[in-house]
């Protein structure tokens, strides 16, 4: 099994397993934010349209915080910004630990996910840093598979808490951060970037530091299509946390958390199985081809829990064809874009993409609790198909943009 999850990774940067472990510690912890819906909707009594807004308050705080993150990752030692935001998280999450649930224990944790919303530029970055062109999809496939095999049993362990200790899953969440950031700190010296011999690595030089980030990107139209297709990934993919657990507790009551806890354990399970299967099998095939896969089946997983919403193991057989269009969507989001991107503004231009995806995963939950409070959860899942479908076709104009304007990229891909 060790060598059926991991041999794909071989002949990798040793910073990048650190890394790798690093974040199956912190994940294994990570407990809160997949039953926030839930949280704020049966612990605080919270309707669907304003979770929604409370969950779109964060997004346009997390924006500044997100940008600062990006321009910190490109000045300063990215390893630094990840320790501080993390001892600052686990702080406030032991607080939080001591706290009644209540509206101003979920402010708090606000304020702890948006110090790990700032540094997540400086981890991707450091992926992008830690590998070359050629192992940019594996790089990210082995962090995607990290972050996964830490959340393998804490959904449903957070299921489980929800019901009968919810403080305790804060507490959990500060020790798993604690053991990673440890393991950081101690192992992780060298921040250098790899040294990429690779043709097509061109396309990643640097720039005057001081070339404006948005100037660059508006000035480039496939990045501006790519920013609009990742936005529209968001929304679709945001429904997963939230028009899922809504539908299941509207359907099964308090059951509905345990089972939604234990559907995203199958989630990282899948992923944990499959990642490196799926990574080696396209390893020849384009970024973009891959992405028009992983969306048709996230269509199609959609398509059947909402068709099958009654019944529980037909939940499982969509997570599951949800999850296969997840891990080929992971393995082709950030490599796609670190590798047409200069290497000097990474920080800041993954942080633009993030807040992106942020900004519409929003825009798109607090359309859709409109249309869950005042109309019904059928027309929601239609809003979301759309969506999807719309995603798939500004891919297939995507690849042929980028066919001609990136060509060495496309050496022995198909």
């Amino acid at each position: 099994m060790k060598k059926i999850l991991f041999s794909e990774y071989r002949g990798l940067r040793k910073e990048l397993y650190i890394l790798f472990i690093g974040r199956v510690m912190t994940n294994m912890g990570s407990m809160i934010w997949p039953i926030l819906t839930l949280i704020l909707n049966q612990k605080l009594n919270l309707d669907a349209t304003s979770i929604a807004l409370a969950l779109t308050l964060f997004t346009i705080v997390a924006i500044p915080v997100n940008l600062i993150g990006g321009k910190l990752a490109d000045k300063y030692n990215k390893r630094n910004i990840i320790i501080i935001c993390d001892i600052v998280s686990i702080i406030i999450f032991c607080i939080c630990y001591f706290m009644e649930i209540s509206l101003l224990s979920i402010c708090f944790y606000a304020v702890a996910a948006l110090f790990q919303t700032m540094e997540h530029p400086a981890y991707d970055a450091l992926v992008a840093d830690f590998s070359t062109t050629k192992d940019r999809s594996r790089a990210f496939s082995l962090a995607y598979l990290g972050t996964n095999l830490g959340l393998i049993l804490s959904p449903t362990i957070a299921g489980i808490l929800f019901k009968y200790n919810l403080n305790l899953a804060f507490l959990i969440n500060a020790c798993s951060i604690l053991l990673s950031t440890i393991l950081i700190f101690l192992k992780i010296k060298d921040v250098s970037k790899e040294i990429d011999i690779d043709g097509s690595s061109n396309y990643e030089q640097k720039i005057d530091n001081n070339t404006n980030t948005f100037k660059f990107i508006f000035a480039n139209a496939l990045i501006i299509l790519y920013f609009i297709m990742y936005a529209l990934e968001s929304g679709v993919y945001a429904m997963y946390n939230y028009l899922v657990p809504l539908d299941l507790v509207k359907v099964f009551g308090d059951d509905g958390s345990v089972i939604f806890g234990t559907l995203s354990s199958l989630n990282c399970i899948t992923v944990v199985l499959f990642t490196s299967l799926i990574t080696k099998l396209t390893s020849k095939v384009n970024e973009i081809t891959r992405m028009i896969f992983g969306m048709t089946l996230h269509i199609f997983g959609y398509l059947i829990f909402v068709l099958f919403t009654n019944n529980a193991f037909m939940g499982y057989i969509a997570m599951f064809i949800f999850t296969i269009g997840e891990i080929l969507n992971t393995i082709s989001f950030i490599p796609y874009l670190t590798k047409r991107i200069p290497s000097s503004h990474r920080g800041r231009i993954l942080s633009v993409s993030s807040i992106t995806n942020t900004i519409a995963a929003s825009l798109t939950e607090i359309i859709i609790g409109q249309v869950y409070d005042n109309y019904n959860n059928y027309l929601c899942w239609i809003i979301i198909l759309i969506f999807g479908l719309s995603q798939i076709f500004v891919l297939f104009i995507m690849k042929k943009k980028d066919i001609k304007i990136y060509p060495k990229l496309y050496n022995n891909k198909r």
